[in-house]
């Protein structure tokens, strides 16, 4: 059931990624001989569409925005107990801190979700549509997988360093079962 799910959530943003990309150069209206992502400033509202807000369930889901020279797509990465938020948190912040190497990660994710990425007019000029869509569709299929890699990769790990919320350190005892 699980895999089917996933399949048909994949499956369902890939269409709305292929429907919402179709992305053109448009100058700001705001200041003359700039062009910013639209999705980022929302100055104008008749450029902006409607998000569309999919859903695997209440901890896995993804916002896909788009407006006539940008698309934003933010993430929410399913996480079931304390070891996933942890690990699923440095993960990402691990990855946001190169985004650069990425071209199309946000540094920072929209409120409310894990991760984000902000496609322009011009990675659609650079990049190949069909080969942005397949990064991001791999990229939701392969955050589970690390994620779980990494909670399973040592099952005979008894002590696991944490970082609580507070930034105060401590050593944490997790036993593995």
């Amino acid at each position: 059931m699980s895999s089917s799910t996933l399949r048909l959530y994949l499956t369902c943003i890939r269409n709305t990624l292929e429907a919402a990309m179709c992305l053109q150069n448009f100058p700001c209206q705001e200041v003359e001989r700039h062009n910013k992502p639209e999705v980022e400033l929302k100055t104008s509202p008749e450029l902006l569409l409607n998000p569309v807000l999919i859903c695997r369930n209440e901890a896995e889901k993804c916002l896909i925005e788009t407006s006539i020279n940008s698309l934003r797509i933010s993430l929410k990465v399913r996480q079931t107990d304390e070891l996933e938020n942890i690990l699923t948190k440095k993960f990402l912040r691990f990855l946001s801190m190169r985004a650069e190497a990425f071209q199309v990660l946000r540094r920072k994710p929209v409120q409310g979700y894990d991760i984000s990425f902000l496609i322009t007019n011009y990675h659609c000029e650079q990049m190949q549509k069909q080969k942005l869509i397949d990064f991001i569709v791999q990229f939701m299929e392969d955050i589970d997988k690390e994620i779980s890699e990494l909670k399973m990769c040592n099952p005979s790990l008894t002590y696991t360093f944490l970082a609580l919320e507070s930034n105060d350190l401590c050593y944490c005892y997790i036993k593995h079962q």
